[in-house]
């Protein structure tokens, strides 16, 4: 009766450093999703904002197009205003515009890069399980 005892606890101690394996990468896991978690969020709120900025710099510029050439413009800096071309301040919503949509578009990639990773991570850890059992 005593041999069967040993035998369950060699059974019981090789069975422990897998678990431990197994526990370490769910956590590592668990860590790894939070943070994206974040960084995605992150991302969602700088894509937003800078969705605000570029509509924003549309519609002025949508409104600048259909003053006369003569007209007064005056671009706020600061506390204070300062007189402008009409071709100055087009060319300045324009690049807004194009800055902000080039922004977006490297936020959108670094978020597919994101879940991308976080889903291998997952694949890594759901192949460690099958091999486990396996076994």
């Amino acid at each position: 009766m005593r041999s069967v005892c040993v035998s369950a606890s060699v059974v019981v101690n090789m069975a422990a450093p897998i678990d431990l394996e197994l526990k370490k990468a769910f956590s590592e896991l668990q860590v790894k999703m939070i943070d994206t978690q974040q960084k995605v969020k992150l991302a969602d709120l700088q894509i937003d904002q800078l969705t605000r900025v570029q509509k924003h710099a549309k519609l002025t510029h949508a409104e600048v197009a259909v003053l006369a050439d003569n007209t007064r413009l005056y671009e706020g800096v600061g506390r204070m205003f300062i007189l402008q071309s009409k071709e100055d301040i087009n060319s300045q919503l324009m690049d807004k515009q194009k800055t902000a949509e080039e922004k977006i578009k490297e936020l959108e990639q670094k978020k597919v890069y994101l879940e991308r990773s976080v889903k291998e991570a997952e694949d890594n850890i759901r192949e460690m399980l099958l091999s486990r059992r396996s076994h």
